[in-house]
């Protein structure tokens, strides 16, 4: 007797497939616009190069080993990515939201100065150094936490622009550390530079076994699997990008919008918060004007040529980080300034916003069928 229930197995097996395709097909767009992007920059920028008299072939060429052409390049293509890894992820989760949060900088400096500031007296007192982290990493986190949270807070309650808040508060939060460590909390031990009293190598955060990357770049891709499974596997997540694609709607459903918009604010100040705890603790040692290191404002490029992709984010930072990493090397193989990868950053940014209107415009990427994009 035949089984009636093969031709449904291999109905639905067909149909499983079918969907698998068209989620791969709608997917890939999500891939080879940002290639473009990238390989449209590089081109751009090439003839900026030959603009200048250079080559090209030896620019990149030299990227490669300044970024990943040896163990050495390696490993400090991994420290310049642990901060741009969380960095991004504080444009990402408030994106997820409908968010463009620009406050990433801000944050990260003001964690760092907590950081720093809360590890004076536990230093003077020689307080355990495991202790001693871990209370920089609380008002670390809690200070850069609040920093982006309050322009979270002013979107939320007075509809205020929190692209345009959370970049005055990165200038705010630079000033008013520039204020302390240049008046009341500046070591008087160091004429040269103003700067807080160092923590001292007993104190520093230590390197993972057998590299010389610190644990930043640990906790940055631990944080970046823990984000992406929050917003894309938790009622927590489908609430936040409910919020985000009809904020109306969201509202009708009864989800509370506004405190999805603090939490997620809340997420993405403490991730910068973390990484500027790790730049006092593993890096600098004191807080100074070396914190304004960027990280902020690249971790911007990182998430968007990511697609706010929590996972997305780790490797474009570590390409991001050995573009950043190779900047000595070419300044002194070419002489360029060492501002030049920095040319490169920009010119990917504004290519990388460009290439926005490409998508929805090619068929190839339009299918038609019960797959829902993701």
């Amino acid at each position: 007797m035949a089984d009636v229930a093969e031709p449904l197995r291999a109905s639905m097996a067909s149909s499983q497939w079918s969907d698998l395709s068209i989620r791969i097909r709608r997917g890939a767009e999500f891939i080879a616009i940002p290639l473009f992007a990238l390989l449209a920059s590089a081109l751009l920028f090439s003839v900026f190069l030959l603009a200048l008299g250079k080559s090209p072939v030896d620019f990149y060429s030299l990227v490669y080993r300044g970024g990943f052409g040896t163990a050495f390049s390696l490993q400090n293509t991994f420290q310049r990515s642990a901060p741009l890894i969380l960095t991004a992820l504080a444009v990402a989760v408030p994106a997820r939201i409908g968010l463009v949060m620009i406050g990433g900088e801000g944050a990260f400096v003001i964690g760092g100065f907590a950081s720093a500031t809360i590890a004076i007296p536990l230093v003077l007192a020689h307080a355990p150094p495991l202790l001693t982290w871990v209370i920089m990493l609380a008002f670390g986190t809690a200070a850069g936490a609040v920093w982006v949270g309050i322009a979270g807070y002013l979107r939320y309650a007075r509809g205020v622009n929190e692209t345009i808040s959370s970049l005055l508060l990165t200038y705010i939060g630079i000033a008013v550390m520039n204020f302390f460590v240049e008046g009341s909390l500046r070591d008087l031990t160091n004429p040269n530079k103003p700067s807080t009293m160092p923590i001292g190598d007993a104190y520093m955060v230590g390197k993972m076994p057998g590299t010389d990357v610190h644990w930043g770049l640990a906790v940055g891709i631990a944080l970046a699997v823990v984000l992406y499974v929050l917003l894309s596997r938790t009622t927590f997540g489908f609430a936040v990008r409910v919020s985000g694609g009809n904020p109306r709607a969201a509202l009708a459903q009864g989800l509370p919008v506004g405190k999805l918009i603090v939490s997620c604010c809340l997420i993405a100040g403490a991730c910068a918060g973390v990484a500027g705890f790790f730049e006092v603790a593993a890096i600098q040692g004191r807080a100074n004007a070396s914190l304004v290191a960027g990280y902020g404002f690249t971790g911007i490029l990182v998430s968007f040529l990511a697609r706010h992709n929590p996972l997305a984010i780790i490797p474009v930072a570590i390409m991001f980080g050995g573009i950043v990493a190779s900047g000595g090397l070419i300044q002194r193989r070419m002489d360029l300034p060492d501002a030049t990868v920095l040319v490169l950053q920009g010119l990917t940014f504004v290519v990388l916003l460009v290439s926005e209107t490409l998508y929805g415009r090619f068929k190839i990427f339009q299918v038609q069928g019960t797959a829902d994009r993701t």
